[in-house]
């Protein structure tokens, strides 16, 4: 049984606040440390960076909306920090925005994105995609009360928690799979469904994932899976940063 339905629009937002900053043009040697411990595995997990809907407000869900300037420079940005991490492999969502993100964190690793459809966005429907909140709730007013609702499942096209996760999560449970020990894997995807995903591979059901907040536009989590004290010596998947960002 999947976890509770979360009722919320799914279209893409900026992060309120939280994000943990690394500071521009930061030395690499002054990021984070990750030990090379041989027997922990890394998974990283970045949202793609901005697009000119995500700008204006508008719900991109499936729709193919590349990255702006702005988001490309995000990921230029990003792309160090996170080759520093040494990642093994990158898989990606397919849509553009995600992939191009991917493109430019791989390169600065000497990789190739893998795209899997399976990580992309919620699909918000036909008739939310490419529209404002606003916008929405003016020309679909009963869509919109049911999405307040939480009725999710009666809009037309539009995907639930439960069709995402159940293309995502054995997506991601594959990649993390795949890891040997000591190494470390890169996933590139969406804001909601991440946040959705990461709630549900930790095993956390519904409401600590939506105490986590939004991620930014090349905001990135990391997972990792070892034992500690907590877990009574167990190896287990854990997460040990939400809403890292490159800069303010």
């Amino acid at each position: 049984m999947g976890p509770p339905r979360l009722r919320r629009d799914r279209g893409a937002r900026p992060a309120r606040g939280g994000a943990l900053v690394l500071r521009p043009r930061a030395p690499l040697e002054r990021l984070p440390a990750h030990p090379a411990d041989p027997h922990v595995r890394r998974l990283v997990l970045l949202r793609h960076g901005r697009t000119a809907w995500n700008d204006a407000g508008r719900a991109q869900g499936h729709a193919d909306v590349p990255l702006d300037d702005v988001g490309l420079a995000q990921a230029k940005e990003v792309a160090p920090l996170l080759a520093a991490m040494a990642p093994v492999s990158v898989w990606s969502s397919d849509l553009a925005r995600a992939s191009a993100t991917a493109e430019a964190v791989a390169a600065e690793c000497g990789l190739e994105p893998a795209l899997d459809a399976r990580l992309r966005e919620f699909d918000v429907g036909a008739n939310r995609t490419g529209l404002t909140t606003d916008e929405y709730a003016a020309a679909f007013p009963d869509e919109y009360a049911a999405l307040l609702a939480g009725e999710i499942a009666g809009i037309p096209g539009r995907e639930t928690d439960e069709d995402v996760l159940a293309r995502f999560l054995p997506a991601l449970t594959t990649y993390a799979d795949s890891l040997g020990d000591g190494e470390t894997g890169l996933v590139v995807s969406h804001g909601a469904a991440l946040r959705v995903a990461v709630s549900a591979f930790l095993g956390w059901g519904d409401g600590p994932g939506e105490a986590l907040g939004g991620l930014a536009n090349c905001g990135w989590v990391e997972l990792e899976h070892s034992a500690s004290f907590w877990t009574g010596g167990t190896e287990r998947w854990r997460l040990t940063a939400w809403n890292r960002v490159a800069t303010p």
